[in-house]
């Protein structure tokens, strides 16, 4: 038992290495996606990444990952926690965080291992969000928000979901890696950025062709996609929190679904639009099967995950089309249609293709089987609680968001750059 709770926990370290490599990726997409004059996207994902690890070591782990008060948030002032633990050295050293002993998870993951997988997680998230700030939004102001999203918005529907004592974790939702906690919320709190400052915009006077900012870079493109697949191999097979034969199976589902994915995006665009493949379509289809498996990863079959990849390609091509049509949507990297429409699908489909012998060894034994599994009644409740989760965490998240962002503007005057070197002009 020892032996396998250091591999986990050597397994768990290098995941979330991996995942910390994507914080930087999105950078690359940015630059990818917009032109190599964006170099600020680069600036910003390092600013995150370091924000990120500061700001959870002192307060946002333990609002996320200690046990919770009355299973809102995380106890602060846990005495084991990250920042207190380190107070006592022997005790940092060799602490099993508390979920994962045997009475909860059973991996034996350290809490330095366990904080630094999830702190990854946070940043990668924020980073997701950043996408559609490009140069509109005042850098000081994003990083304000930033700390604020690692102490509140990112954090609590977390506590909520992946924390064991968190209210809609024991009603039963589950979210295996992030199609919530990690897409949804970053796809509805970078909404809740665009309008805020489409309201500063339209009060400014200013207008500008939202079309006009593409401008794709193959190489920065391939670059990005390699290093997101690589941080990918830790994001999903890291979330089994242990190093066993299903942490292996959730390599292959992932993959297959992001393959899949691919092949099916670049297949409807030729449909439809009767373009040949190209970079660009190739890397959203990736993206999409990534985004749409990540929930359900390690709850099902390697076939379910070539299915779910399948629908990753027309559930694109629908939200690319119906995001385009809201002419004051600014979103060129498509967080909406690719991150905040395929993670809350994906989450929902836990209860159509969930097989319970996939599900046990993830550390999920009370899943049922899904609708199409034959899960009957339970699977149908089971529909019932993770669309209600997604319901209440995209309403908390928009609606701290853009609190947040009113406050910040006011003190600061706006959150947008006025004087823009895109173009853009006032009338």
């Amino acid at each position: 038992m020892i032996t396998s709770y250091i591999l986990n926990n050597f397994w768990v370290l290098i995941a979330a290495l991996l995942v910390f490599i994507m914080t930087i990726a999105v950078g690359f997409l940015e630059i990818g996606e917009l032109g190599t004059s964006l170099k600020r996207s680069l600036l910003k994902t390092i600013m995150i990444s370091g924000t990120s690890i500061f700001v959870m070591a002192i307060i946002g782990f333990n609002i996320a990952f200690a046990p919770t008060i009355y299973g809102f948030i995380g106890n602060p002032f846990y005495y084991n926690g990250f920042i207190l633990g380190i107070i006592n050295p022997s005790s940092f050293i060799n602490n099993v965080w508390w979920s994962m002993t045997p009475k909860y998870f059973d991996t034996g993951l350290l809490t330095s291992t366990y904080f630094f997988f999830e702190t990854a997680f946070a940043s990668v998230t924020l980073a997701l969000v950043g996408v559609i700030v490009l140069r509109k939004m005042k850098l000081k102001a994003f990083f304000i928000y930033s700390i604020i999203y690692f102490v509140f918005i990112w954090t609590l529907p977390a506590a909520w979901i992946w924390n064991p004592t968190g209210w809609l974790y024991k009603l039963g939702m589950r979210d295996f890696a992030g199609g919530l906690v990690v897409h949804g919320t970053a796809g509805i709190a970078g909404f809740s950025i665009l309008l805020k400052m489409h309201m500063e915009e339209k009060k400014a006077g200013i207008t500008r062709n939202k079309r006009d900012v593409i401008k794709i870079n193959d190489g920065w493109l391939t670059l990005s996609i390699l290093l997101l697949l690589m941080g990918w191999f830790g994001f999903n097979p890291g979330s089994v929190l242990a190093f066993n034969n299903e942490a292996l199976v959730v390599v292959i589902t992932t993959f297959l679904a992001a393959g899949t994915a691919m092949l099916s995006t670049m297949g409807f665009k030729y449909l439809f639009k009767k373009t040949g493949p190209n970079i660009l379509d190739s890397v959203n289809g990736i993206l999409m099967g990534l985004i749409i498996i990540t929930p359900l990863a390690g709850f099902v079959s390697p076939a379910s995950a070539i299915v779910l990849g399948f629908l990753g390609g027309p559930l694109f091509f629908a939200g690319e089309n119906l995001f385009s049509r809201i002419k004051w949507i600014e979103d060129p990297i498509g967080l909406l249609p690719g991150h905040a429409l395929g993670g809350i699908f994906g989450v929902m489909m836990i209860a159509f293709f969930t097989e319970r012998i996939f599900a046990i060894p993830s550390g999920d034994p009370n899943l049922p089987n899904g609708i199409l599994f034959g899960g009957g009644y339970q699977a149908l409740h089971q529909f019932g609680v993770e669309l209600f989760g997604i319901i209440v965490v995209l309403a908390f998240v928009f609606i701290i968001s853009y609190i947040s962002l009113m406050i910040i503007s006011k003190s600061m005057h706006g959150i947008i750059n006025i004087n823009l070197d895109v173009d853009s002009k006032k009338q």
